[in-house]
């Protein structure tokens, strides 16, 4: 029996709260509406987009960010990028991008603004009792945690003094302010080596500083994007692919600890892969160094673990960030700063409390996105008209341990913790749904939620600049 609420909390249990409204949180929203699920929806800035909006408080964007993959895979099921687009599209049109896909199926007035959520709590009846910055408190059948993980800076401690100024890449915005000064960036995600190539041709003398020796995978293999040339490849076995692939990078790079890179201490495929290109151009011409990890800092030098040190003006760190879930922390089992979740979606210690977005992967995220939320929308359809389906499936949560690695020994690091191989994830769920028989994801399912609107028309090119420029979109 449900216990009496108080009076202060307004009864939403018949719906599903979406916590953010970035690219997960649209995801949700659009495969709970396709399953006729009622659901509200919360972002804590002013309009959609997430980290995509580089206006919001603590985005990671900067000026020169463009998407990592590229623009024909990257692409939500069912609605394709512009053609128009590049091959690897620019942070403004991939924000026009995700407004426009909100306003196509409908999903922007379900959503409230400047709200964030405080806090969630569990009741008596296993429901959650949501409070909201707006003073409000409502309660929901279930909870989708949307809100992205590149929000929490992590900074690393370095020995020594410093003299100079030291900032993580959060609060870098444009390679003016690297005008002038001798700049070490630390760290080679793929964000510390577009910032790299931002200070290679800004600043007055630049370096990089990397742990390790990584594999460098230039954007562009035979005139592709280098994930549509994988993708449209035949799909080999991990010991085929990698002596293939790793032969052609040696015959597309060469031997890069000419360029003082460190040889890499793993094999291809075993980190998330450097796609990069510009970086190897700036090494090649001088116009950035690279050095190996950082020993301490003294004064106005930086000394690294080969002895050798530099006179530096700037250290920014591109050094990732913390997961974190502020509402809801308790709700989840964390280990090496990862939330444990079966397939990386489902908490198996509360039913009705999901995930989209807390993995990462060798591929593009939006399908993905895509395929998490139809999972999660699925199971809370079948938790309301077919139980037994629904009981069949906590059964498995609790006891299925699947290998998501695709035959790859992933480096032991905190980001490969919950790292999983895209072809084998998607493979993987496309069984566990046809063993619901939950259905297949296909490029029209959503066709009916369409509704035409004037900034879709204008991200797709139907109207004059002026009018889009009019209706804010940013076009490629």
């Amino acid at each position: 029996m449900n216990t009496p609420l108080q009076p202060s909390v307004m009864d939403r249990s018949d719906a599903v709260c979406i916590i953010g409204a970035g690219p997960g949180g649209l995801s949700a929203a659009r495969a709970l509406k396709a399953q006729g699920l009622g659901y509200e929806q919360f972002d804590r800035h002013s309009d959609l987009g997430g980290l995509w909006d580089p206006t919001n408080p603590g985005s990671p964007i900067y000026e020169s960010t463009h998407f990592i993959s590229s623009r024909d895979l990257s692409a939500f099921i069912g609605h394709p990028m512009p053609r128009d687009y590049p091959d690897y599209p620019s942070h403004r049109q991939i924000l026009a991008y995700l407004r426009s896909f909100a306003d196509t199926f409908g999903l922007r007035e379900r959503i409230q603004f400047n709200t964030h959520v405080v806090r969630i709590q569990k009741d008596s009846a296993a429901r959650w009792v949501v409070d909201l910055s707006d003073g409000t408190r409502r309660l929901y059948n279930a909870v989708i945690c949307a809100t992205g993980v590149n929000w929490d800076p992590s900074m690393p401690q370095f020995a020594g003094q410093f003299d100079g100024e030291v900032r993580h890449s959060v609060t870098y915005k444009h390679g003016d302010e690297f005008r002038g000064k001798r700049v070490l960036i630390v760290g080679a995600g793929n964000s510390g080596a577009d910032i790299a190539c931002d200070a290679a041709t800004h600043a007055q003398q630049a370096f990089i500083s990397m742990r390790r020796g990584y594999h460098f995978v230039p954007k562009h293999l035979m005139g592709k994007p280098a994930d549509e040339f994988a993708e449209t490849g035949p799909h080999l076995p991990m010991w085929l692919a990698r002596p293939i692939f790793s032969a052609l990078l040696r015959f597309v790079n060469g031997d890069l600890t000419r360029l003082g890179l460190q040889r890499p201490d793993h094999r291809l495929f075993e980190t998330h892969p450097l796609l990069n290109s510009q970086l190897l151009h700036h090494l090649q011409h001088g116009n950035i160094r690279a050095k190996p990890d950082i020993e301490r800092l003294d004064g106005k030098q930086v000394v690294f673990k080969d002895g050798t040190r530099e006179t530096i003006d700037m250290v920014l760190c591109a050094t990732g960030y913390r997961w974190s879930c502020p509402y809801a922390t308790e709700f989840f089992e964390w280990v090496g700063g990862r939330p444990q979740m079966y397939l990386s979606m489902f908490n198996r210690n509360h039913r009705n409390l999901f995930g989209i977005g807390y993995l990462e992967t060798n591929s593009s995220a939006y399908k993905l996105f895509d395929t998490q939320a139809y999972m999660i929308a699925s199971y809370l359809k079948a938790q309301r008209t077919a139980p037994q389906s629904a009981q069949k499936f906590d059964a498995i949560i609790l006891q299925d341990e699947p290998d998501l690695s695709g035959g790859i020994d992933f480096v032991k690091s905190q980001r490969h913790a919950v790292y999983i191989d895209a072809h084998t994830f998607k493979t993987y769920l496309r069984k566990l749904r046809q063993r619901m028989g939950w259905g297949e994801l296909q490029d029209g399912m959503y066709d009916h939620l369409k509704v035409v609107t004037p900034a879709h028309s204008a991200l797709r090119g139907g109207t004059t600049p002026a009018q889009r420029a009019a209706a804010g979109v940013a076009h490629g």
